[in-house]
């Protein structure tokens, strides 16, 4: 049997954690939770935006947009409307993910 999907992949158009994943990186999750602008200033400074950027809805629309990540400005308002400090926590894991894959 040929093997169709290797060990690792994701759907590169699709965050490769879930909103709610706080599992997959306490750290970040702790960090969001914490000091969730300081969070928002690391996500930032990591896309070379603003400071002040970090934590609002456009950025997760900048970088789904960068990287092919389905969604709408809509959903992003939604989401970050919801629980934004899950949304930064997701961001941000994708964010070290990418880095860690050498694909950001």
């Amino acid at each position: 049997m040929a093997v169709t999907r290797q060990p690792g992949k994701y759907d590169a158009s699709e965050f490769q954690t879930g909103l709610c994943d706080v599992c997959d990186d306490l750290g970040t999750c702790c960090f969001g939770f914490f000091c969730h602008c300081c969070l928002g200033c690391s996500i930032a400074s990591d896309m070379d935006e603003c400071c002040l950027c970090g934590t609002v809805w456009t950025i997760r629309s900048v970088y789904r947009t960068r990287y092919n990540i389905k969604g709408s400005l809509l959903k992003d308002y939604c989401t970050y409307m919801c629980c934004s400090v899950c949304a930064t926590c997701q961001l941000k894991r994708d964010i070290d993910r990418r880095k860690e894959q050498g694909i950001f």
